[in-house]
């Protein structure tokens, strides 16, 4: 590569990550001002924001209450994606390709149209919206993160030894829980992975299907940013980035972030 392309390529890279870590380095730097606006460079530096944050009875419970929904989330959107992700795998059902066009149509359809769209029917057809509305709407945009990244690993899998499976004796149950899952381990983990990220970090459908005794960690900074901004907000978004950061860490320990992401 010629010296110019060289340095053009590294001053790209250098300003695409600039771009995109920017902002999160804005608010951090924000979360730990000493002053009372929000403001950069920060005024000082100070923990008060964090303290106020985790002693504010307001965030914790809608910390816990977001917590709880990504739980829900990803053991429900895990455990169909997967299953669903096995299914298109083998090709045993007709209409493979509209089945599977289906369950990936939450990914190119807007959120506000599809978080509208739940809404309508849900408060015609069954009554007020609950933490039941909440966790639907998350499980169904979340699963399909979850079948992708699970047939990623599948396409790569070695097919052959569920044949072996079957030869030595093996049923249909004891293939898929000691051949197919441990060949998908690593794309179920990722899938699980986004599916807790999304569901713990969704505003839209919060916002429209959450009833009036449920705050969500999101639409308490949005409430909190709208009608009283303060610092509080820069200090609760920075730790929900480092959770983010923590999840990345433990799925690398325990598999691997390289062999996840192949």
């Amino acid at each position: 590569m010629p010296l110019s392309a060289k340095y053009i390529a590294i001053l790209y890279i250098v300003a695409v990550l600039l771009f995109v870590l920017g902002p999160l380095v804005i608010v951090a730097g924000v979360s730990f001002t000493g002053g009372d606006y929000i403001t950069f460079p920060p005024q000082g530096l100070s923990l008060r924001w964090y303290e106020t944050v985790v002693a504010s009875p307001i965030y914790l419970d809608a910390a816990l209450t977001s917590l709880k929904l990504a739980v829900l989330v990803t053991v429900a959107a895990t455990v169909l994606g997967t299953a669903i992700a096995i299914v298109l795998h083998r090709g045993n059902i007709p209409g493979t390709g509209v089945v599977a066009a289906l369950f990936m149509a939450p990914l190119v359809l807007p959120t506000i149209i599809f978080a509208l769209g739940l809404l309508i029917f849900w408060s015609a057809h069954i009554g007020r919206t609950s933490l039941t509305t909440l966790w639907l709407g998350h499980t169904i945009v979340a699963i399909p993160y979850v079948i992708r990244t699970t047939l990623a690993v599948l396409a790569t899998s070695d097919k052959y030894l569920e044949e072996a499976g079957r030869t030595l004796g093996a049923g249909p149950w004891k293939t898929v829980f000691y051949v197919i899952l441990p060949q998908a381990a690593s794309g179920i983990a990722a899938g699980a992975f986004f599916a807790f990220n999304i569901s713990f970090d969704e505003a839209i459908l919060s916002l429209f299907l959450r009833s009036p005794d449920i705050m969500t960690l999101p639409i308490q900074i949005y409430t909190q940013l709208e009608f009283s901004p303060d610092p509080s907000i820069a200090a609760a978004s920075t730790l929900m980035i480092a959770l983010t950061i923590l999840l990345i860490a433990v799925i690398d320990r325990l598999l691997g972030i390289q062999r996840v992401a192949g």
